[in-house]
This record gives structure tokens, C-alpha cells and sequence, in this order.
């Protein structure tokens, strides 16, 4: 298996302060600060470098993706920008970006490029090896584009350019200041190095389905690499994950958009007449996902002897009943009393396990033959290499309650509208 953390016992990389959530959610969020791979003095202004480079555009209206007119008629507006740019951060003396502050001109464009390389550290570490552009044709770098003006986020040919909302009123609120848009984004760039792009544009939903729920598992990883979120999930939880399947209370307990989206109870079948949506549609796969994360982490905890098998079972058994939360909140607030510790290396551990699996088992798919049913015979098959099939049940129990391997989602019901990634500059290749 691959472990990130061995990387903290490598030499010290460039250190960065990143909001792990969004920090409009409450009105004295702190930015946590963390140190990607690059080394000191290897990142430029800009923030620069090998892998990516950030730009603050002067007078960009037009958002990169879009058919623009050019010498030889319409073309695809790619980067680079080569027109003038705001004033870029630099870094300090040691190298760094920690003296970048909230508030700082500079602070939007240096927590795109540190959220953005953070994610890619993180899974390349489950991978285990680099992972290479999709557009590594045509770009050697990744440009991060600012775009205030753009009411969204998106990766693309050689580009991943945010915008933000006005939706809370007269506030500007940048998506480059939420660490899930940008690892969400950046996990579509890996899904697309590792497997690809369909051969033809009739994919299947379950390409788009999986691109989503694939997108959504890297942001939550990636974003349970932050001390402060591992901390906050544990005492708001006290240990007792299952409680985010208690749908009705999962808003009280977690602001993470991505643990939002993972909690969910969603079944394949209700899209077995047709789907319109393949964020709706990525629900039961990324859900399956995370009950798989949360029943490993229950094995690690029964291993490290934080609970007991009886209370393992009953929690197994209590699982859809009405009074989970009365006896099992008891037990678990009882025992993460006893060794909030421990059960912070479990949820760690589980992590972990669920990262690697996801690597391996992405590397063994293809764009073209791509089902939620084939993603289970892969993760069966990477658990069957890993641990001799350790956490088979597990796997196959969580697909079949989310009906996957009952059942496939059925055709596209209108047209691709502007919000598809079946219609959107993400999957536009320039000739």
C-alpha cells in the first residue's frame, strides 16, 4: 500500500496557509498551514511552479474553453494569458508563503495554487508515482486562472480558472477559497490522466456518474488531510461515523460539501428509467464508497480493540433501525472518552486504505467499458491483491444495498445542459 504520510519524513517541502473548508462558513475561520512536496525556493511568484503556475488576469472577460474567433476562423480559447496580471505573491526568504495572509491581494491566487498542488501530493502519494497531465500534449504546466467574474469553476485544456458566487447577497465569495471546488476540480484531471476520455461522445451515464463520485472521493480524502477537519469530524461525532447516515442530522455536523455528498442513501435503481443529472446520478457509487470507508474504519477500530465485536455487530445490525443514534451515540461517546487517540489513527488508517484502493482500482478501468458494476470487480480484485480479500463483504454488502450489480442507469433523458460535463469545456480537446 501506499501511505502519504511517509512523505513527512522526507526533506521539508513549501509551506502554505489553506482555509481546509470554506471559510465563509463561519466568520473567524483560520487558514491551517501545510507544506506541499515542492522544495523551498522551487515555487516562484506567482505562485510557480514545475507543475502548475497561478495568474491573476487584468481585463480577462472571456473564460477559458469558450469558441472564440481566430486567424483561421472559431477556435478554442486556451491558455496562456499574455495579457497584463495583477501584482503576484512572492515567496519569503525561506521560500515560502505562510507571510500570504486573508486579506492579502495576493492570498486568493497563492490558496488556488497551494490547494491545488496539496491535492495532487496527496494522491499522488496513493498512486505512487507521478501523475501526468491529460493536455501534457500540447502544456507542460497547469495554468490556475482567477476569474471573478466567471460564476464557476472548472478544469480544462491546460487550465483550471475559478470564478466565485454573489448568491449570499452583495458578498464576492472565491471559489478559490474553497479548498473542496478546487480538489473537486483537480480530481477530474486525475480521473482524466488515469482513464481517460471516452473514444466516441455517446458514453455511457455511468462515465459522467463516476467521473463525479470519483471527483467527490478526492476532495474528501484530500481534505481529511487537514489535522483541524480530522479533529472537528471526531468531536463532533465522538467516533461515530454512522451518524452522517442519519441524513436528517448530517447538516448540524459537518460543513464539508463533500461529506455532505458522500452521506447520502441513494439507490441505482432510481435511475434505471433514465437520468437528467450525473451529479444526482454519481450519489449511490459515491455513497457505496463512503459506507465502505466507514465499515473499514470500524474494522480498524475492532483491531486496535477501541470497541468490541458485540458492539461492532450491534452497530451492523442497528444500522437501519430508528434507534441507532439512542444506543450506539452511548456507546461510542463512552469509548472515544476512553482513547480519542486511537480512534483518530482508525479514521487515519481507514483512510488511507480507501485512497490506495481508489488509486489501484482506477488504474484498472477504461473510459470506454466503464459501469458501476465493473468499478466494484475492480476494487474486489485490488482488495483481493491487498489483504487476500480482507474487506470482500464489506465491498460487495455496500454495492448491493446501493442496487449496483441489480440494475444500470438508463438513458440520458434531455439534452445535456450548460451545468454536464458531457457539454462543458472540461471534456473539449482542441484539434
Amino acid at each position: 500500500m501506499n501511505w502519504p504520510e511517509q512523505m513527512e519524513d522526507e526533506a521539508p517541502g513549501t509551506r502554505f496557509l489553506l482555509y481546509p473548508q470554506s471559510p465563509f462558513l463561519e466568520s473567524n475561520a483560520v487558514p491551517e498551514l501545510v507544506e506541499i512536496s515542492a522544495p523551498p525556493g522551487s515555487i516562484g511568484p506567482g505562485p510557480a511552479g514545475p507543475r502548475m503556475y497561478t495568474v491573476d488576469p487584468v481585463g480577462k472577460t472571456t473564460p477559458y474553453g469558450a469558441n472564440v474567433q481566430g486567424p483561421h476562423g472559431p477556435q478554442m480559447y486556451l491558455p496562456p494569458w499574455d495579457g497584463y496580471i495583477q501584482a503576484p505573491p512572492s515567496p519569503d526568504e525561506d521560500g515560502n508563503f505562510i507571510h500570504v495572509q486573508p486579506g492579502d491581494p495576493g492570498f486568493e491566487a497563492a490558496h488556488l495554487f497551494g490547494s491545488a498542488h496539496f491535492t495532487m501530493d496527496v494522491w499522488e502519494g496513493y498512486f505512487g508515482r507521478p501523475i501526468p497531465w491529460h493536455f501534457a500534449r500540447d502544456f507542460d504546466r497547469l495554468e490556475l486562472s482567477l476569474l471573478p467574474s466567471l460564476d464557476n469553476a472548472h478544469i480544462g485544456w491546460g487550465f483550471l480558472e475559478t470564478g466565485g458566487t454573489h448568491e449570499h447577497g452583495n458578498e464576492y465569495r472565491p471559489y478559490s477559497l474553497n479548498f473542496d471546488v478546487v480538489a473537486h476540480e483537480i480530481g477530474h484531471a486525475i480521473i482524466y490522466s488515469v482513464i481517460g476520455m471516452p473514444s466516441t461522445e455517446d458514453a455511457s451515464g455511468e462515465y459522467y456518474g463516476f467521473h463525479e463520485s470519483a471527483a467527490d472521493m478526492v476532495a474528501l480524502l484530500a481534505s481529511l488531510h487537514f489535522g483541524s477537519v480530522v479533529d472537528d469530524l471526531l468531536r463532533n461525532t465522538r467516533g461515530n461515523l454512522y451518524t452522517f447516515n442519519r441524513l436528517n442530522r448530517f447538516a448540524e455536523l459537518s460543513e464539508n460539501a463533500q461529506i455532505r455528498t458522500a452521506a447520502n442513501d441513494r439507490v441505482l435503481s432510481e435511475f434505471a428509467g433514465g437520468w437528467s443529472s450525473e451529479h444526482d446520478l454519481s450519489e449511490p457509487l459515491t455513497g457505496a464508497m463512503f459506507d465502505i470507508f466507514v465499515d473499514i474504519y470500524h474494522e480498524r477500530l475492532l483491531l486496535h480493540g477501541l470497541i468490541s465485536a458485540e458492539e461492532e455487530d450491534l452497530s451492523d445490525k442497528l444500522e437501519d433501525s430508528p434507534d441507532y443514534n439512542e444506543v450506539m451515540q452511548n456507546i461510542f461517546d463512552a469509548r472515544y472518552e476512553q482513547n480519542p487517540e486511537g480512534f483518530r489513527i482508525a479514521l487515519l488508517e481507514a483512510r488511507d486504505y480507501l485512497g490506495t484502493y481508489l488509486a489501484d482500482t482506477w488504474e484498472k478501468l477504461d473510459a470506454d467499458m466503464l459501469s458501476y458494476f465493473g468499478v466494484e470487480k475492480a476494487l474486489l480484485a485490488v482488495d483481493q491483491e491487498i489483504t487476500g480479500g480482507a474487506f470482500r463483504n464489506i465491498i460487495e454488502g455496500n454495492f448491493r444495498m446501493r442496487e449496483i450489480g441489480l440494475t444500470t442507469a438508463g438513458p440520458r433523458l434531455p439534452e445535456a445542459d450548460e451545468n454536464s460535463h458531457a457539454n462543458s469545456v472540461r471534456t473539449k480537446i482542441p484539434n
